[in-house]
């Protein structure tokens, strides 16, 4: 079981709660800091003080003051308005982390939110009651205002949750199965859920963990492409990449040279050809770089994560109650814009290789790894599909965090994107996959060619195991489903996301 407390929660906790399946407790410390915070907000409203967003409208709405009698109306009015969502829901996996980082952000005892509230959220992530949340429509400043506004629903008994099969449901009735009691929504609790960025660090969260698998696979993968080409291994000497610095260039030469240690496909500069083209010889420059940019991204998840971001903030037993802008997500929407482009990267220089494996022109292998070249057209068409993949994926890296289109009257003139660009992170990785499933196929069959007892023993094992998956190549087929097939297999054969149609 995994401890909430407002303030520690790690990527790797993450993982546990959203991949193994493992519950959530919450700790006395935040649940007595949200009591306080309670307190404070009570006595504002038995006090009649004006707080923006506990007796006052929203947004453009801010001066307009609310009645004490239309207070719980206020807050009820807010989330079903602002439930906008637009398009295909996120994956289930995306919801429950919503969920979990909006609890871990109330459980800092700045939100003045009830302990009914964050319990029956807790309740809900326990009972794996996860909303259906539509993935467009925020624009990710004020926070995820519409998706996190689908989540809210769950928690008064309306809206849709996700059940067994992965199917929307009203959420009454599977409140009701679960024995789960809605809440009344009080003073300050609506705006409390819904201003966050939790929408965009969420995706951005399941976004890490599936480049990070990524990032490793696309070592091995490029080493079993080395052996298939016959690669030099000179240039993965650790004195190089020392002599630069960058310690996850040096930490990729590393791992790349232990997949292939005790091949005799692997060759010395000068047996073969003096230099290897870049796409070989830079593996631990480029995918290194990419390290780089993740270890930023889990660095801003991690803070995201533990952040307070709802508006206004209340501090010092409700005598500082301040208006701000942490809801704003552009730490977030540059972290993700920066993974999409460290992601691409991958397929871009994945794709290249596969250039290498297939093109007679580049390498001594049967033309396009073809059984039978002329009538057999063999990995032709897979290099092709790469290049699209790889293709569609510029345009996808185009940066969301630079385009900014006011809203609420000019109220909020600036916006981030950050769900935008998550979303758009998502998408891209599912192509890398598929890009790097492709290179998988080619290296495997590159590799048959050129002798599988001459490979290392650690990438023997693999092609052993792959081959299970997909069959070598000895006639043409519809080799769409061979990559679907490796795909999954690089998936673990789950997929998280799954990719936009």
């Amino acid at each position: 079981m995994v401890e909430l407390t407002g303030h520690s929660l790690t990527v790797e906790q993450l993982k546990k709660i959203l991949l193994d399946r493992e519950q959530i407790s919450i700790s006395s410390e935040s649940m007595a800091r949200v009591r306080e915070s309670r307190l404070a907000v009570e006595r504002i409203v038995a006090e009649k003080k004006t707080v923006y967003g506990i007796n006052t409208g929203f947004g453009k709405f801010s001066d307009v003051i609310i009645n004490e009698s239309d207070v719980h109306d206020l807050q009820l009015n807010l989330i079903r308005s602002h439930a906008c969502g637009i398009g295909d829901p996120f994956p289930e996996i995306v919801s429950r982390a919503m969920m979990v980082l909006r609890l871990n952000a109330l459980l800092k005892g700045f939100s003045g939110v009830r302990p009914v509230l964050v319990e029956t959220l807790a309740e809900l992530i326990n009972k794996r009651v996860h909303p259906v949340v539509p993935q467009q429509g925020s624009l990710g400043a004020s926070g995820d205002l519409a998706p996190l506004s689908h989540l809210a629903l769950v928690l008064i008994g309306e809206g849709k949750v996700h059940d067994e099969h992965g199917q929307p449901v009203d959420s009454a009735a599977v409140l009701a199965q679960k024995g789960i009691q809605p809440i009344v929504l009080q003073a300050k609790e609506g705006l409390a859920l819904i201003n966050g960025t939790q929408t965009m660090t969420a995706m951005g969260v399941v976004n890490y963990i599936e480049a990070e698998q990524l990032a490793y696979d696309s070592e091995w993968i490029a080493a079993l492409t080395m052996e298939g080409l016959e690669a030099i291994i000179d240039a993965f000497h650790l004195a190089i990449h020392e002599a630069r610095g960058y310690p996850q260039q040096v930490a990729v030469a590393q791992r790349v040279s232990e997949w292939v240690k005790g091949s005799g496909l692997i060759t010395r500069q000068g047996e073969k050809r003096v230099q290897d083209a870049y796409s070989i010889r830079c593996i631990p420059q480029v995918h290194g770089a990419s390290w780089q940019a993740l270890d930023y991204v889990k660095e801003k998840l991690e803070i995201e994560a533990n952040a307070a971001t709802d508006n206004p903030l209340i501090f010092d037993e409700g005598e500082l109650v301040i208006s701000g802008g942490n809801f704003h997500g552009q730490p977030i929407a540059l972290a993700m814009d920066f993974m999409k482009i460290a992601v691409a990267e991958l397929a871009n220089i994945s794709e290249r290789r596969i250039e290498r494996l297939v093109n007679p022109q580049l390498n001594d292998l049967p033309p396009f790894l073809s059984p039978q070249p002329g009538l057999q057209s063999g990995a032709m068409i897979m290099q092709y599909a790469a290049a699209s993949l790889v293709s569609e994926n510029k345009t996808l890296a185009h940066p969301a965090s630079v385009d900014s289109i006011p809203s609420s009257a000019n109220q909020e003139d600036h916006v981030s994107m950050g769900t935008i660009a998550a979303r758009h992170a998502g998408m891209i990785i599912q192509n890398v996959r598929r890009v790097l499933a492709i290179e998988c196929i080619c290296a495997m069959q590159a590799v048959e060619f050129k002798g599988i007892d001459k490979m290392s023993p650690k990438l023997r094992a693999k092609w052993e195991h792959l081959r299970n998956v997909v069959p070598s190549i000895t006639k043409d087929r519809i080799f769409s489903e061979d990559i679907e097939k490796m795909n999954e297999e690089l998936c673990g054969g789950y997929i998280i996301v799954k990719k936009e149609t």
